[in-house]
């Protein structure tokens, strides 16, 4: 072992004693953390199966959410094989229960301590790994390479700011990118820094993100909730909102109050902070409703907190314009690309580098508008509401800009394909 990882390592071992109350603590508003502690330290009561197993690990929402094209790919190319989706996050796991519901396995990935990590390996022992975007984890991966199993960081993305942070430990990373069987980008500027921190001749195949399929029945539930919302009222949501930036929209549209009739749905990011801003709207006076509620929306009421799960789309389809959150902080920014299938048209704050490409492709396109703060947001809110020829082309330019850039789960498979072919695997 390394010396950096081994240093790294007793670290782990170091906070291991309070990671089990780390756990319980964070089970207080989500219990889901609470759930199969044991296999947080490869411990899994799973009984093990004998088709070949092909591992997917998506550490959280927008990851799982992500992983939906490769998995529905996976599952027609290799029929005989038994899919394992593993997360860090509760939210991550309640929404691939969502989203495949029996039709894969779902665990924990382990906390990378090597016992840990060994029962993981000798539990499951996948016949190969795929790891969406950026979770790496560096005795993972380094057990998974001495046990012959290929691990594929895919749909990889790499911001410049992570991009600094990894190379201030290259003792540590530059082995961790190397062990890896392969690595496909979503853009060319994602495959250089990672070609810089020593990841193994990236390819190129794009953002399967793009490949996102609104369902019928999200439509359909799109529908209902405008109805519920009210079919006349001007419609916007500010979707996957952060700490912080509620209380920014909040003070923004007491300074430029919208048309009176108008109706805001505020969806925050993580579940565990519903409770939160439902506190901030009422500490604020702001009358509001909440969607599990599950009722009509009053006349008088020009907030809807969005308190579910797995809705994010239809909220999208049932409104006239889509605010996506994360960026008016410094935090990088929200998936857009959800918004985008939709055709709602889409505002964003200065800050999304976690979404670059996408955010700059779509406002090049006319299918989303850049603002400088809250302030700015709510005037570009009231101007759209005022210009139903604009919303009406945005719309367009975002149908178009997604149908774009759509196949690259294809390119994946294509070049994944051959790869898995060589480790014995059959379809």
């Amino acid at each position: 072992m390394e010396f950096a990882r081994l240093l790294y390592t007793a670290l782990g071992i170091a906070v291991m004693p309070v990671l089990p109350l780390r756990l319980w603590w964070r089970g207080r508003r989500e219990p889901e953390y609470r759930h199969a502690i044991g296999e947080r330290f490869g411990r899994y009561a799973t009984t093990a199966v004998d088709a070949p197993l092909l591992w997917v690990h998506a550490v959280s929402v927008g990851e799982t959410r992500a992983a939906l094209p490769l998995i529905q790919r996976l599952k027609v190319a290799y029929p005989r094989a038994t899919i394992l989706l593993t997360h860090m996050t509760a939210t991550g796991r309640e929404t691939g229960r969502s989203l495949f519901g029996d039709g894969v396995m779902q665990a924990w990935l382990p906390y990378d301590l090597p016992f840990a990590v060994h029962g993981f390996f000798d539990h499951f022992r996948p016949a190969a790994g795929f790891l969406v975007e950026t979770e790496l984890w560096p005795n993972t991966v380094a057990h998974a390479r001495a046990l012959g199993i290929p691990l594929f960081l895919v749909n990889a993305r790499m911001s410049r700011r992570s991009a600094r942070g990894y190379a201030q430990v290259p003792s540590l990373t530059r082995p961790l990118f190397a062990r890896l069987a392969g690595v496909a980008a979503q853009s060319p500027d994602d495959a250089a820094r990672l070609t810089a921190l020593g990841a193994p001749s990236p390819v190129v195949t794009g953002n399967i993100k793009f490949d996102l399929s609104v369902s019928a029945a999200t439509r359909t539930l799109g529908r209902e909730l405008r109805i519920r919302f009210g079919a006349t009222r001007p419609v916007w949501v500010a979707a996957s909102t952060r700490d912080g930036e509620e209380a920014l929209i909040l003070d923004a549209l007491a300074q430029t109050p919208l048309p009176r009739e108008s109706l805001l749905v505020i969806v925050p990011r993580h579940p565990q902070r519903f409770a939160d801003v439902a506190a901030l709207l009422a500490a604020r006076g702001v009358p509001f409703a909440r969607r599990s509620d599950n009722r009509q929306v009053p006349a008088e009421v020009h907030v809807v907190l969005g308190d579910s799960m797995g809705e994010l789309l239809a909220y999208y389809a049932a409104a006239d314009v889509a605010f996506i959150g994360g960026s008016l902080l410094p935090l990088g920014g929200q998936n857009l690309i959800e918004a985008l299938a939709v055709g709602t048209p889409v505002l964003i704050g200065p800050h999304t580098f976690n979404f670059n490409d996408a955010a700059f492709g779509a406002v090049a396109a006319g299918a989303a508008h850049r603002v400088a703060d809250a302030e700015a947001l709510i005037q570009a809110v009231d101007a759209l509401f005022h210009a139903p020829a604009q919303c009406d082309a945005m719309h367009e330019a975002a149908g178009a800009f997604h149908a774009a850039h759509r196949g690259a789960t294809a390119r994946l498979m294509q070049w994944l394909e051959p790869q898995l072919e060589r480790t014995g695997l059959n379809r």
